[in-house]
């Protein structure tokens, strides 16, 4: 008999999202766990004609089960995760009842039909399709009469797939290529019934999304070489005839400018002038490949010649690199007098983000962390708050950050890092990090106490596999001491989690300017365009509340709006943070500006995702103010949900 690989739901039996939990008697948390989600269960048959049928609950957040089997029996006894129980049917057709149990008690119930047929499966239809999304992955999709299961063969050697009918199936190959794939349906009946197709799966050969947004920095902490966020050197030839067989070419990728070099050997790029860049710290560069394993990059300099670093590629992402400026300065190269730059390679690569820059000191004040981006290892960082533990860290590419393999999910504060420093109570605080993983997972990150009573400030984040900076801010209200902490508690997900660039400072006291920003209030007082006597839109969703609009019909960008009017000062700066993410990849517009005619505004085109991320935006009113001049989001250009939370409006 052929081993059936089953599609298993994993999931998390508790996620708590607090801080130091264990040192804290305090177990209101546990009537905040949401009931279990996403159940269902994996239903298989026996092809004997005996009606036998094992039951697999699945579920996320559940810590037992119970299947009432739909035919008057008995219910089946308590089942942990993971585990299956077995019934015998008469011929027909079943409701069966999952019901998922959290660990506080709540529950979840689903209905799922239960077909029991001594008939072979007939009119089996599958549907086969290369995704749009991930390269070389397919999905399937089977339907039949009388069947209850279905097996995959993707014939490439890997062990088969069985799922239930109506429950698509996802593999990505190792190759693209012609692959004989194979769909076996089952009923309870000795005979099956067989679909085969021979077909072709397929590479997505250039980035489907944008590079990642990078954050805002001010002009004299960034010089600008490629890239839509920052003003780019003027003048500058990104295809100079160098002999080069490269072949160029620029893209539109969901809005944003980036550069297509094919066929690569080498490649230049001329400054439109020379710059110094010996005040910078850093060179970024985002590169995106499916063929190339590794990238060389050169600055070069008039006086000194070129020097260069090797940037190992991981294929069908976008990676992103904050190479330290000492590895070329170590090597002899002269910082001052860059004046062109050079890319030596194979394949195809897709090229965006390349600036030098230097970190800020903070919106308005210095940084209070120490080696916040680990290129001194790992002094002051420890792990939880035992000053006796030093923190993981890694090297690659030149760029040291903080690397933790989480392998088993538990309590957040399980896993941690973390760095002890004074924090004053009343004080407001921006936390600014960049972190990413290797899976889509959470982490919490914060400021609190070291010691009991573990009073904190802290928020779940969301990483991607792409490096992304997030921006937080946190007030102390109730607490401060001398050997506070910043804090990252990582164990509540699985999955690596990789930390960089560490920032906090203090807002100096500066006031939110914005009212009823995390949207706990409902509505008000954000409005739809400039229209006072309307209410944003806002949904509630685990708690949580949020703006949250759905565009149907793309239009101009201003079509669809929410606004809140306030203050703006002519002449002075602001930093816009704010949490958005939608059901698609697709771009909004934000800022702020006059609420009536002339309309003046400053705002920018910023590229959300599905994922929740932070955005952070420095805006200048340099031509306009007002008493009743407003933050502005128009949504309308682009169909998609628009999610916006955590909005925050700073004057610099």
């Amino acid at each position: 008999m052929k081993n059936f690989k089953y599609i298993l739901t994993s999931f998390l039996a508790v996620l708590l999202v607090f801080t130091c939990a264990n040192e804290d008697d305090d177990t209101d948390f546990v009537n905040q766990i949401e009931a279990p989600k996403n159940v269902s269960a994996l239903i298989t048959v026996t092809q004997d004609n005996t009606g036998l049928v094992t039951i697999t609950p699945l579920g996320e957040g559940a810590v037992s089960y119970k299947v009432n089997y739909g035919d008057d029996s008995e219910l089946s006894e308590d089942l942990n995760p993971g585990q299956s129980t077995q019934h015998t049917y008469e011929e027909g057709v079943y409701n069966a009842i999952i019901v998922a149990t959290g660990l506080n008690g709540k529950t979840t119930s689903v209905t799922q039909e239960v077909v029991v047929s001594f008939q072979a499966p007939q009119n089996l239809v599958v549907t086969i399709e290369n995704d749009t999304t991930i390269s070389k992955q397919v999905n399937i999709d089977a339907d039949a009469d009388f069947a209850l299961s279905y097996e995959v063969d993707f014939g490439d050697g890997s062990d088969p797939i069985m799922t239930n009918f109506e429950s698509p199936v996802s593999y990505q190959y190792a190759d693209a290529g012609i692959y004989t794939i194979t769909v076996t349906a089952f009923s309870a009946a000795i005979e099956t019934t067989i679909y085969t197709e021979d077909f072709e799966v397929t590479a997505i050969l250039q980035p489907v999304n944008a590079a990642p947004t990078q954050p805002a920095r001010a002009d004299a902490d960034v010089i600008s070489i490629y890239s839509g966020y920052y003003d780019n050197i003027a003048g500058t030839n990104y295809y100079p005839n160098w002999g080069q067989t490269t072949t160029y070419t620029e893209l539109d990728i969901n809005g944003d400018a980036t550069i297509q070099y094919s066929n690569l050997n080498y490649q230049g790029i001329e400054y439109g002038e020379t710059i110094d860049a010996s005040t910078m710290e850093y060179l970024h560069i985002d590169v995106w490949t499916a063929d190339a394993p590794n990238i060389q990059v050169f600055p070069i300099s008039i006086a000194t010649g070129e020097q260069q670093v090797t940037l190992d590629l991981v294929a069908d992402q976008w990676n992103s690199f904050n190479i330290p400026l000492s590895d070329f300065t170590s090597q002899g190269l002269s910082m001052d007098d860059i004046h062109q730059f050079k890319f030596v390679g194979s394949g195809t690569v897709f090229i965006d983000n390349i600036y030098y820059y230097r970190q800020a000191s903070g919106p308005t004040g210095p940084n209070l962390i120490v080696n916040g981006d680990f290129e001194n290892g790992s002094s002051p960082w420890i792990i939880g708050v035992d000053d006796s533990t030093s923190a993981p860290v890694v090297t690659n590419s030149g760029n040291t950050y903080y690397s933790v393999n989480v392998t088993t999910a538990g309590n957040p504060y399980d896993v941690n890092v973390s760095q002890k420093l004074e924090i004053i109570q009343g004080n407001t605080y921006t936390l600014t990090f960049d972190a990413w993983s290797d899976v889509n997972r959470s982490i919490i990150a914060g400021i609190g106490l070291s010691a009991d009573p573990w009073n904190n400030n802290t928020e779940t984040v969301n990483i991607t596999s792409s490096v992304s900076t997030y921006t937080l801010t946190l007030t102390a209200t109730d607490f401060g001491a001398t050997d506070a902490r910043v804090i990252f508690d990582l164990g509540a997900d699985v999955g690596e989690v990789n930390i960089d660039n560490v920032s906090l400072v203090v807002n100096n006291g500066n006031p939110d300017l914005v009212v009823n920003g995390d949207f706990e209030n409902g509505s008000s007082p954000w409005i739809i365009g400039v229209d006072d006597s309307t209410s944003a839109p806002v949904v509630t969703n685990s708690g949580n509340t949020y703006y949250s609009v759905n565009v149907t019909t793309a239009g101009n960008p201003y079509d669809v709006n929410v606004s809140q009017k306030l203050e703006i000062i002519q002449g002075n700066t602001y930093t816009l943070t704010f949490d958005a993410w939608s059901d698609v990849n697709r771009s909004i517009i934000a800022g702020i500006g006059l609420s009536a005619d002339p309309w003046n505004n400053n705002t920018e085109t910023v590229n959300i995702t599905s994922s929740v991320s932070t955005y952070t935006l420095t805006l200048t009113a340099t031509d306009f103010g007002a008493t009743d001049a407003r933050i502005i989001f128009d949504l309308g250009a682009e169909v998609g949900e628009v999610n916006i939370d955590n909005v925050s409006l700073f004057v610099n």
